[in-house]
């Protein structure tokens, strides 16, 4: 079979602009997007995490690192600006490498950032 990397996008909000609200927020989001798809982290390419300008106490893929993902590149980087856009909102896009077909990945979508993507939310 074909190996090819995916794309698993996911996002969630966070209640308070500190350290320990966005490292659980993350935490809870990357492991629901490993127990929806089955990941294994040496099949990680990649994480990009992006945060709203209104989350800057800590890095997003310091949850990552912490989880034991030490072998991903990762990026943090702030989400656009956009007036009337969802606040204090976390997403993260990993490339994945995996036999899947597009059509069977999960992305998931948590806490308030299920209006993002209501076609796609998880409880």
């Amino acid at each position: 079979m074909t190996m090819y990397c995916r794309g698993i996008r996911g996002a969630t909000t966070v209640e308070t602009n500190t350290k320990q609200a966005i490292v659980e927020a993350t935490r809870e989001l990357l492991d629901k997007l490993v127990e929806a798809n089955q990941i294994d982290p040496n099949d990680v390419g990649s994480i990009f995490f992006t945060a709203t300008p209104d989350l800057d106490a800590e890095f997003p893929a310091v949850a990552a690192r912490q989880l034991g993902w030490s072998d991903a590149a990762m990026l943090c980087a702030h989400e656009m600006g956009v007036p009337g856009s969802m606040p204090m909102c976390l997403r993260i896009l990993i490339h994945w490498n995996t036999m899947r077909s597009a059509a069977d990945i999960k992305h998931i979508y948590i806490r308030g950032a299920q209006g993002l993507r209501p076609d796609r939310a998880s409880v």
